[in-house]
């Protein structure tokens, strides 16, 4: 009986280590959205799965002034919405160590771009928003958060 409870708790044990390594090399996740200007965080963004497709949603804005704003120059069922809570990211397809194939939209100017993501390492997330093909575009780095 000890041993069956001894190989149980090591069992238990390796599924959450094994589960904590996979979450730190996968881009589902919390990340925090950087101002390329300042360098200081904007957001915390949640990156997540649904029906085999990756989406992110702002789930926090780290400035108090901000954090009541709406998407004045978003379009379609975007415009005039808050941007907290909003989905900036939707329908990119797993694409060997890359998502593509979505679109992302910047709350600030409401554009929509075509995009793709990539883990860069297990606390940097790439991410690559375009107009055409992605040499005319420009790349963000978002930090996990810890």
């Amino acid at each position: 009986m000890q041993n069956s409870m001894k190989k149980s708790s090591i069992c238990i044990a390796l599924c959450v280590v094994f589960s904590l390594f996979a979450e730190g090399q996968s881009i589902f996740g919390k990340w925090k959205s950087i101002d390329a200007t300042t360098g200081e965080t904007e957001a915390i963004i949640s990156v997540y799965k649904e029906n085999d497709m990756a989406y992110a949603k702002i789930i926090d804005i780290l400035n108090p002034a901000d954090k009541e704003k709406i998407c004045i120059y978003c379009k379609g069922n975007r415009k005039n919405k808050p941007i907290l809570g909003m989905i900036i990211l939707d329908g990119l397809k797993e694409n060997g160590d890359e998502w593509s194939g979505g679109k992302i939209v910047d709350p600030k100017n409401g554009n929509v771009y075509k995009c793709y993501i990539k883990l860069k390492d297990k606390t940097t997330l790439k991410l690559r928003g375009y107009i055409g093909i992605s040499l005319f575009g420009r790349t963000e780095y978002w930090k996990r958060v810890e």
